[in-house]
């Protein structure tokens, strides 16, 4: 078992591809390709984006993640499975 690092720009568009482009959670298009979504429910997904979207206008999202910033790939619990 391997950690997979994801990139920060990575298009994949699964759930953690946006580390570090929360904005992206908040276009609809980007949440329906993300089954997570489905998982959670809508109304949990609608909290989430309207308590996203207040962070990042008030600049809480990046006080809470300055470290994220300059990192170019990050570690998020991803792993590869080799038999």
């Amino acid at each position: 078992m391997e950690p997979v690092l994801i990139l920060w720009d990575c298009a994949d568009g699964f759930f953690e591809a946006y580390w570090r482009r929360p904005e992206a959670y908040l276009d609809e298009d980007v949440r329906r390709g993300v089954s997570v979504w489905a998982r959670v429910g809508p109304d949990a997904e609608q909290r989430a984006v309207h308590s996203l979207r207040d962070d990042l206008a008030s600049g809480r999202w990046a006080e809470r993640n300055p470290d994220l910033v300059d990192l170019d790939a990050a570690e998020l619990g991803l792993r590869l499975l080799i038999a």
